[in-house]
């Protein structure tokens, strides 16, 4: 795979997590991330495409391979235009939820990949940016 191959999986429904899921674990497959890499990438995935549908009600998921410095690794993107999160700080909180689940939430989803950012305004939407490194 190269830097060119871009999969995008839009976000509706319950079945769109899942195909969005299995594009990512495919992806991650198919650079050499190990059994255990594709669950984190593939969780990871599931957890954002979930907000998107449980907040937004659609958006859209950005997955492909990239390099960066001689590094190589899988890219993902979660975008919506959605209500936005009104207290960025608050939602990265260990625990915090605004629909009472067990979720791993944005902070839990934060600690399965090397890198995340976030960004978000009100009634504009949210974008969730997430990078893992193969080493």
């Amino acid at each position: 795979m190269n830097d060119e191959s871009i999969v995008i999986v839009a976000i509706r429904s319950d079945a769109d997590i899942i195909a969005a899921r299995q594009q990512g674990r495919q992806i991650a497959a198919s650079l050499g991330f190990t059994s255990t890499e594709q669950a984190l990438i593939a969780t990871a995935i599931s957890e954002v495409a979930r907000n998107i549908v449980e907040y937004a009600q659609k958006g859209e998921i950005t997955i492909q391979a990239f390099s960066e410095r001689g590094k190589h690794g899988i890219l993902v993107q979660a975008r919506d235009q959605g209500p936005g999160i009104a207290d960025l700080d608050l939602a990265m909180q260990d625990g915090y939820s605004t629909s009472n689940s067990l979720g791993l939430g944005l902070p839990g989803t934060k600690r399965l990949m090397d890198e995340f950012d976030i960004t978000s305004e009100i009634g504009k939407g949210t974008t969730v940016t997430m990078k893992k490194w193969r080493y």
